[in-house]
């Protein structure tokens, strides 16, 4: 555990100092968000904001975790790796097409769908075939094989996860605060298994999340963009399928959840009731600035929500038998 946590603090220390010349760069060639018609009218004074700040998480990340992690003698730690390269590529795409000035040509909730199916398709096979983790941890219950039915359960895990942390980037410190203490809980729990590269690949991300926070704290310098969203819900998701926990993302996960149910009831009774809204806005963060939430009011509060909901599912995680 000594090692993992100096990890997480080297990888901190690595970004801070990495997040100056990156948003120099960001700045000099001119890759300000554009913001969008749907957000709520405070959003207006971040135009021109940097977007790509997920270049603040992953670059520590794959320099830290290519000393610290031992992925030659536990190469299934590179998985997650591959999710966030790969992901991450598809986050700068997608953010190249959200750019002040621009033509907006970002990918479409579709494609991103589609695309990250694909990938979690190919995850739960190597998950499956290669890692050998097909199992459901129940608290009080013990382990239980599931067999092929795994494949389809932790293709949905990615997919849902992946979409729910790209729907809860949206305020300043929302998306990277919440992830923070999810990879956190994760990596605690991996210690308890055993699985200390595991826990030591989370708190790196850990860390490089608090780097990222030191320029995304309100009011934000560097915005997430999908460059750090897709990539941070895809390893996430991994994560918690390497320990067996999956069962406990969405208690880890509930900001997560909450933000993305919410967007799926007003589509849905947008539907259904011919143009009425269920919510002011959707996710449930707009809701509630337009209801008279400060944005630093939702941000930390989700931020506590997150903390207690961690703590639960370390424990529902330790009440499961060995």
């Amino acid at each position: 555990m000594i090692h993992a946590l100096i990890s997480g603090v080297i990888t901190f220390g690595l970004g801070v100092v990495l997040g100056i010349p990156i948003l120099r760069y960001l700045r000099a060639q001119k890759m300000g968000k554009a913001i969008s018609e749907y957000q709520t009218e405070a959003h207006n004074k971040k135009a021109g904001t940097p977007t790509f700040g997920g270049l603040m998480i992953w670059a520590p990340t794959f320099i830290v975790a290519a000393v610290a992690v031992e992925w030659w003698d536990h190469r299934s730690i590179l998985l997650p790796l591959a999710m966030i390269g790969i992901t991450g590529a598809a986050g700068v795409i997608d953010d190249m097409g959200t750019l002040q000035g621009r033509r907006q040509t970002g990918l479409s909730w579709r494609f991103k769908i589609i695309f990250t199916t694909v990938l979690a398709s190919g995850a739960a096979w190597i998950l499956y075939d290669h890692i050998e983790v097909q199992s459901i941890n129940i608290p009080w219950q013990g382990r239980h094989e599931l067999g092929l039915f795994y494949l389809p359960i932790a293709v949905v895990t990615i997919v849902a996860t992946t979409a729910a942390v790209a729907v809860t980037d949206g305020l300043d410190g929302l998306d990277g605060g919440t992830t923070l203490v999810a990879f956190i809980a994760y990596g605690i729990i991996a210690f308890i298994q055993g699985q200390e590269y595991v826990a030591t690949f989370a708190f790196i991300i850990a860390g490089a999340n608090l780097g990222f926070l030191w320029y995304n704290a309100h009011p934000a310098l560097v915005f997430m963009g999908d460059t750090g969203a897709l990539a941070l819900g895809s390893s996430l998701a991994v994560v918690a399928l390497m320990t067996g926990q999956w069962l406990l993302l969405p208690v880890i996960g509930i900001v997560f959840v909450i933000e993305a149910l919410s967007n799926i009831i007003q589509i849905g009774y947008f539907r259904a009731t011919g143009g009425k809204r269920f919510f002011k806005r959707a996710p449930f963060h707009m809701h509630l600035e337009l209801s008279g939430w400060a944005e630093t009011q939702i941000v930390t509060r989700a931020w506590l929500v997150a903390i207690a909901a961690a703590m639960l599912g370390v424990a529902l995680a330790l009440a499961v038998p060995e």
